[in-house]
């Protein structure tokens, strides 16, 4: 008697977890950077960017709600 083992997550909720994932880490890779070589330069424009201000945060929330709703979606079960 072979018995078929059967997934938790699908074929759709795997790509919405590695595709949120993804989202994320291009997110905090946006929020990487802003140093300087030399301790008494302060560059404010590279450091307070709406890039890394507001968009990366916004895209790391992002990628964490498509993570949670890969995990908690149904998986189709007619195949």
């Amino acid at each position: 008697m072979a018995s078929k083992e059967k997934f938790v997550f699908g074929k759709n909720n795997i790509t919405l977890i590695l595709s949120g994932v993804g989202i994320t880490l291009i997110g905090f890779v946006m929020m990487i950077g802003g140093g300087s070589e030399d301790p008494n330069v302060f560059n404010t424009d590279e450091l307070f960017s709406p890039m890394r201000i507001t968009v990366a945060p916004f895209l790391v929330i992002a990628g964490y709600c498509v993570v949670i709703f890969g995990i908690m979606k149904k998986p189709k079960t007619g195949v």
